[in-house]
């Protein structure tokens, strides 16, 4: 098959596939659109707003002074505020909008293929680093593909409206190529011209990040691209997000066929999404429709279909997606250089070519009937590991009551050793890894000296009903961490949402809405949030349990020698109060942390080191954090500890956002804690 015809194919499936999204949100759609109708301009959540007015505050992507004049004539709620923020935005662009803009039009390239002695037009592309090209997938479909396309930069006319020369260079899938269809994304290295300098030194590039708060509902975007294989043209009037989905956003705006492959930009040109399709009208069998009503036929060409809107692949969804690739160490560094926004901070040794391999951990040998009866305490390791005077420490977090410690164990391990591997060191055995298991003995001190109710009780009940401890001390120290979570997160005071609702003295109800919030900003449920932060503040509250916690801890600890400690969640909270309990011959060589929650002030105060300041017995500390992580919501720790920690953010997969397996697989934190065990 031509390449052409594979890519006709694979975009006619796209087109089917974002008709089909478009049905399925036709209530959203509407209910959007009846918010306008009354005179609503933004229409989208309140957490969603909130966040785009703070990342337009905290960029000065708005004059303060018009900002100033726009909220203080009159007292404001919350919202109104946020919509007063988002219409400066929107209304008043400072001069900077058009050069920025052109900036913004030099990354972008016109691709092309070279099929039977012709050179056709097939599509856009962007530069998203130094070297590399983002596409559709359905336009450039696998490696042999790319093979066979250019691509021209500054393929344009000039201000004097007469076509410019356009920079011709070729593409290198064979340095990096990456896609998926499900996402319609292609990634591709370009080849450097005569110059022998990466494309984006002398056309820029777009940085990408995977934060929120680039784009509400009812903000307007622009779409730059090579329509129908035309010279550059831009999309900037009548044009605005409609409606968001988990992995696409659908939005108004003039675009033609020849756009597959262009960035979607918001006003301030941040990359929003990778346009990827049209948008047909199409009949109740779901056929496509052309502009007169009669069902569209290949040969009738796209010019004749009724587009009624088109659809973006979000870009965060983009980066979750490149962060769980197996990559060799090479496409690591370029991924990396997308910059720290992109959260694709990777790997740098070599491990060799193609995917790196998953492990499969040893098994343990079995253990003596001693051992097993009380394995449900932890696992200590086998004699000699490590040199014998190394050993590896994992402190697992909450919620591991009734697991077995072996089991979890070789969890731990396989993820570590995924990462190791990436970072080209050997694997462990999970029989050399020191377990404490505190799962039970935690369960049963938050039953005693808790009352915890347990969920399945109230099914209906909202997580702050029913996961709040039930001590007046724990309960305070809950709440001030929930709070303090919620506020680095920009929710705004509850006095500013005094006049829109009822009962804001109900603890419960604000307990709730914070914790709505967190989830809405991150990969975590309420539930879970919720679950994570009231252990933590039963064990900073009650000196019983934590004493309990710490004595268990112990009871599986090596008694002498050099330690790597890797503690995770609630894990590292107790780890950093065991370097002030742990016996005299042991010193704590190195500390990892994942997923912690010691950034935040009500959690650091309380500890046993007193404060934000890095134990004597800790040499080396790595604090591996994700960005949608609610739990890491405090860190960069960086900011708030004393020197000697070094802060790494990650991207974890979606929905495993918190996940220990997630963090250790990231061949730098492995590296972290392999590079110490050699002894």
């Amino acid at each position: 098959m031509e390449a052409t015809d594979k890519s006709r194919a694979e975009r006619e499936r796209q087109v089917a596939a974002a008709a089909a999204r478009y049905g399925e949100t036709g209530d959203e759609r509407r209910a959007v659109e009846r918010q306008r109708d009354a005179g609503v301009t933004f229409p989208d959540s309140q957490e969603a707003l909130a966040a785009r007015a703070a990342r337009l505050l905290d960029r000065h992507a708005v004059p303060a002074a018009m900002v100033v004049e726009a909220v203080r004539t009159e007292p404001l709620a919350a919202p109104a505020a946020y919509e007063r923020i988002l219409g400066v935005s929107k209304d008043l662009q400072a001069w900077s909008f058009l050069p920025r803009g052109v900036r913004a039009a030099r990354t972008i390239a016109r691709i092309s293929v070279r099929e039977n002695g012709r050179e056709l037009p097939i599509g856009t592309g962007f530069l998203v680093s130094p070297s590399l090209l983002m596409t559709n997938h359905h336009v450039l479909t696998d490696a042999e593909a790319a093979r066979q396309c250019f691509v021209e930069f500054e393929a344009q006319v000039t201000v004097d409206n007469t076509p410019q020369p356009a920079t011709r260079l070729e593409l290198d899938p064979d340095g990096f190529f990456a896609a998926d269809a499900t996402l319609d994304f292609a990634l591709v290295l370009v080849a450097p011209g005569p110059d022998r300098r990466p494309p984006g030194e002398t056309f820029g590039w777009n940085r990408l990040s995977a934060q929120t708060g680039k784009l509400v509902i009812g903000e307007p975007v622009n779409v730059i691209g090579h329509p129908m294989g035309r010279l550059k043209e831009i999309a900037v009037r009548d044009n605005m997000l409609q409606v968001r989905l988990d992995d696409f956003v659908h939005y108004k705006t003039d675009t033609e066929p020849g756009n597959s492959g262009s960035p979607v930009f918001n006003d301030q040109w941040e990359v929003v999404a990778l346009h990827h399709s049209g948008v047909p009208r199409t009949d109740d069998q779901g056929r496509v429709l052309r502009r007169d009503g009669q069902v569209w036929r290949p040969g009738d060409g796209d010019d004749a279909i009724d587009w009624v809107s088109n659809e973006g692949v979000r870009i965060s969804s983009i980066l979750k997606h490149l962060a769980a690739l197996p990559l060799t160490s090479r496409q690591q560094a370029l991924l990396a250089e997308m910059g720290p926004e992109s959260g694709l901070r990777l790997a740098e040794a070599a491990v060799g070519p193609g995917p790196a391999p998953t492990p499969t951990p040893a098994v343990a040998a079995p253990r003596p009937a001693a051992e097993r009866a009380t394995a449900r305490t932890g696992l200590r390791a086998r004699d000699g590991a490590f040199g014998g005077n190394r050993h590896l420490v994992f402190l697992h977090g909450r919620s591991q009551e009734g697991k077995d410690p072996e089991k979890l164990r070789r969890e731990w391990a396989a993820g570590l050793n995924q990462g190791l591997v990436r970072a080209g060191l050997p694997p462990v055995d999970p029989a050399d890894v020191w377990f404490p298991y505190y799962g039970d003995r935690l369960a049963q001190a938050l039953t005693t000296h808790q009352a915890v109710p347990r969920i399945v009780e109230a099914p209906t009940a909202t997580a702050a009903e029913v996961v709040a401890p039930a001590t007046a001390t724990a309960r305070a120290v809950y709440e001030e961490i929930v709070g303090e979570a919620a506020a680095k997160w920009h929710m705004p005071h509850e006095r500013q949402l005094a006049t829109e609702r009822i009962g804001l003295d109900d603890v419960v109800g604000t307990l709730q809405r914070q914790l709505s919030w967190l989830a809405a900003r991150s990969d975590l449920d309420a539930w879970a949030i919720a679950l994570i932060y009231r252990d933590v503040a039963a064990y900073l509250g009650d000196r019983r349990i934590r004493d309990e916690v710490q004595d268990c801890v112990l009871e599986t600890m090596p008694d002498a020698g050099e330690v790597v400690l890797v503690g995770h969640s609630l894990g590292s909270v107790v780890g950093m109060d065991l370097t002030t309990r742990l016996p005299p011959g042991v010193d704590l060589i190195h500390l990892t942390t994942a997923g912690s929650p010691l950034g935040l002030d009500h959690v650091h105060s309380r500890l046993l080191v007193g404060g934000p300041k890095r134990p004597d017995k800790v040499v080396d500390w790595l604090n591996a954090w994700c960005p949608t992580d609610s739990v890491a919501i405090g860190c960069p720790l960086g900011d708030d500890w004393a020197d000697g920690l070094t802060d790494l953010a990650v991207v974890n997969a979606r929905d495993r956002a918190h996940s220990i397996v997630e963090y250790l697989a990231h061949a730098e934190v492995a590296r972290s804690i392999g590079s110490h065990l050699g002894g």
